[in-house]
């Protein structure tokens, strides 16, 4: 532990370069490599976690010259994978190149065969070739990493190799070839659950689910589901990400009572830093609560950061609320390229028998008694035959239960009854109900995380082992913490 500690606070060593960010950013990779033997020879995935950590944050820095220096300074000279990662990184300054080098040679180079520092070599990489947006090249570098990958087994090189296995997948997403894996993510699949590679699994099924949902292949997507293991979730990230697409699942199969749970749960369970993947949890959330009659509160349309991205869906929210179709017509033809892209079109259209029902309510709210031809043109309905239309309309809303009236079919009439006392009825205790599931099931997930240390009920611990037990609670803690920026 003194010695992460050390590490972390190591500052670069001075070096003559003209570029003073490439020295530090070497000199932090070094480090990173270092922890990465330390962890591989002590079976401390902890550490290789950590590795990751500083790697992402490390990612801003990453230039031609700098990870070609670490790959010098990591891989063996001449070796095959060496010579490999090297033609992916083009050099952008020969002279950076030189200084850097030198200024390494004094320390002893740490050619080692570690089977974590080349997957961990080919990850960095991988992140470097995104980053530069040579898509290309790095479909290529990944596929060499999962070759390289699949000849492994051992439990130090699972965390690198989710990581890898994400990578992989965003690459070929980003060239539009996301379909040429789909096999190999099986096959990646079956061999991590035959080696009980717990997260490997996780990130391997969150990725063929996205994978198939790409394609709107949502049964192939719910099969793969319903029959893939299931275990308690190692990573909050992967776990977040698989309540949205189940979340996504539930929603196109018309299951909205669990899929409105799922994706509230997830955009809860996602880290605040994670703008992007919380907006679109609420937007779909959004979507599932208009289609099970429910109004979403104000204050989800303004949270911080989101304002401008879900005005659509607020926008689309104040129709259906109104009940007003024409209003509900305009606003999803202003936003047709938003909903388009959001995936959400098809729900969109969905919603129309939601706005002439909530008009409905609001008529038989406001008349005791109106006759079939002004409840058409309230609706604003455009059909050649809108009183019939109107009298269907009136009758199936009687029928479900949306509306508490009778129909006259002789006079045309629709006749509301008296709105009786709300408390009168089942709706409170439904509503409370509700409430107390939510609270019993957050209790129960916060007793799951506890942690508790090993033994602690036949031996006392010392003043000593106390101290140094909190300590590592705290940084535990605040690993946790960081880890919210890693994965998304």
């Amino acid at each position: 532990m003194t010695q992460d500690v050390e590490m972390k606070e190591q500052q670069p060593t001075p070096s003559n370069s003209v570029s003073s960010t490439s020295p530090s950013a070497l000199q932090q990779l070094k480090d990173i490599a270092a922890l990465i033997e330390v962890g591989a020879y002590a079976r401390e995935v902890r550490r290789i976690v950590r590795a990751i950590r500083w790697t992402i944050q490390l990612r801003k820095k990453l230039t031609a010259s700098v990870v070609s220096a670490f790959l010098s300074f990591v891989l063996l000279p001449g070796s095959e994978v060496h010579t490999r990662l090297s033609s992916f990184v083009a050099k952008e300054d020969d002279h950076d190149m030189v200084i850097d080098t030198a200024a390494s040679g004094t320390q002893t180079p740490a050619k080692h065969s570690l089977p974590e520092l080349e997957i961990y070599s080919y990850l960095l990489v991988l992140i470097f070739l995104i980053d530069q947006k040579r898509y290309s090249e790095a479909k290529a570098c990944s596929s060499a990493g999962i070759a390289r990958l699949k000849s492994l087994n051992r439990r130090t090189v699972d965390v690198l190799a989710s990581r890898l296995y994400f990578y992989y997948s965003l690459s070929y997403e980003l060239t539009g070839d996301l379909a040429e894996i789909r096999g190999n993510l099986l096959a990646l699949h079956r061999t991590a659950t035959l080696r009980h590679d717990e997260l490997g699994q996780e990130t391997l099924l969150n990725l063929l689910l996205r994978n198939y949902l790409h394609y709107n292949l949502y049964d192939q997507a719910e099969k793969l589901r319903s029959k893939a293991p299931r275990f308690e979730a190692h990573s909050n990230q992967q776990f977040s990400r698989y309540l949205f697409y189940l979340g996504k699942i539930r929603t196109i199969q018309l299951e909205y009572t669990d899929a409105k749970e799922s994706l509230l749960q997830a955009a809860r369970k996602a880290p605040i830093s994670a703008l992007g993947f919380r907006v679109q949890c609420n937007k779909w959330a959004v979507i599932v609560r208009l289609l099970l009659g429910e109004i979403p509160e104000r204050t989800v349309f303004m949270q911080k950061g989101m304002e401008k991205a879900l005005r659509p869906y607020f926008e689309l929210t104040n129709a259906v609320r109104i009940g007003d179709l024409e209003l509900f017509k305009s606003v999803a033809e202003k936003f047709a390229s938003t909903f388009s892209s959001d995936g959400t079109s098809n729900l969109i259209v969905r919603l129309r028998h939601n706005v002439i029902r909530t008009g409905l309510r609001n008529i038989s709210i406001s008349y005791s008694r109106i006759s079939l031809v002004d409840v058409a043109k309230k609706l604003r309905l455009d059909s050649p035959n809108p009183v019939a239309d109107a009298e269907s309309i009136v009758s199936k809303a009687i029928r479900d239960g949306a509306i508490d009236a009778t129909l006259d079919h002789a006079n045309g009439w629709m006749v509301s009854k008296e709105t009786g006392d709300i408390y009168s009825t089942n709706e409170p205790q439904i509503a409370f109900n509700s409430r107390i599931a939510f609270c019993l099931n957050m209790h129960n997930e916060a007793v799951r995380a506890l942690r508790f240390p090993p033994n602690s009920h036949k031996e006392k611990e010392s003043a000593e082992k106390r101290r140094e037990r909190q300590q590592q609670e705290q940084e535990l803690a605040k690993h946790i913490a960081e880890e919210d920026d890693d994965e998304f």
